[in-house]
This record gives C-alpha cells, sequence and structure tokens, in this order.
C-alpha cells in the first residue's frame, strides 16, 4: 500500500482521483448517514447510540466483565464506565458480583430486557432497509472486501 507521503511526492497533492480514497470518502458519507439515521432511531427510545451498543453488547454477552465488554466495543474500560453508571441508574443493567470471580460482571434486568427486545430488533430493520439498495449478491460481496479491509 502506497504511503501518503509517497502519494504527495508523485502527484504533489494526495490523489483525489484514486479509487481507494473515493472508496474511503464514499464510507465515511454512507457511515454518517447510517449513524444519522440510527441516532434519530434509538432516541425514540431514549438511548444514545453508545447506550444502544452496550444494551446490544450485553444482550448478548450476559454476564460479560466490563473489560470483556470494552474490548468488544473496541474501547477502554474507563470509557464505558460512565454509560454503564448512567445506564445502572436508569435501571437499565446491573453489575453483579460472580463467586469465584474477581470483579463484577453485567446484566441486564428485567426493564433492560424488554428494551433490548424492541431496540435491538429495530435497529436491525433499519440496516436491512438501509442495505436493501443492494441485492443480496452485492451485499456479500460487499462485505467481504469490507472484511478483507478490516483484517488488513
Amino acid at each position: 500500500m502506497m504511503k501518503v507521503t509517497e502519494a504527495v511526492e508523485r502527484n504533489g497533492r494526495i490523489g483525489s482521483r484514486d479509487p481507494g480514497l473515493l472508496a474511503w470518502l464514499r464510507l465515511m458519507r454512507v457511515h454518517a448517514a447510517i449513524d444519522h439515521r440510527s441516532t434519530e432511531l434509538v432516541r425514540q427510545f431514549e438511548l444514545t447510540l453508545p447506550q444502544f451498543d452496550l444494551i446490544a453488547q450485553v444482550g448478548s454477552h450476559e454476564g460479560a466483565s466490563q473489560q470483556e465488554l470494552a474490548e468488544a466495543l473496541m474501547v477502554t474500560k474507563g470509557n464505558i464506565t460512565q454509560l454503564l453508571d448512567r445506564l445502572e441508574e436508569r435501571g437499565l443493567l446491573e453489575r453483579r458480583q460472580i463467586p469465584g470471580r474477581r470483579g463484577k460482571f453485567l446484566f441486564l434486568t428485567d426493564v433492560g430486557w424488554e428494551l433490548n427486545r424492541r431496540v435491538v430488533p429495530a435497529q436491525e430493520a433499519l440496516i436491512t432497509e438501509l442495505f436493501a439498495e443492494l441485492s443480496l449478491d452485492e451485499r456479500q460481496q460487499l462485505n467481504g472486501l469490507l472484511a478483507r479491509m478490516d483484517r488488513a
């Protein structure tokens, strides 16, 4: 992969016609649009996107430690502490001790599970709707390409 400095030396500027750069710009625009629509959706449930992510992750990985959750969300443990505090104050999740294990582990409350059962399918339906512009084959191809980039 060519370094930015090499591109600038070659072209005198970053090549705005480079397909990789154009793909990145489009990806950022698509991400911003999806982020905007997702924010609108989860706001209806009185959540922010980061709070939604936590509710969804704890629902999928109930009993995870705060560190495990931070790794799943690719953030630091400190970054999610305030979010967890807010969700705990709202009665959506709780931190529990597990005998024989150090630390606290995360569980949705009954209220948290009810919210999870409504908001996660709504978000999944939104994403499905937004990607419906692409055929199944195109979605699979896009997923494969992005997975390859993710591993690079």
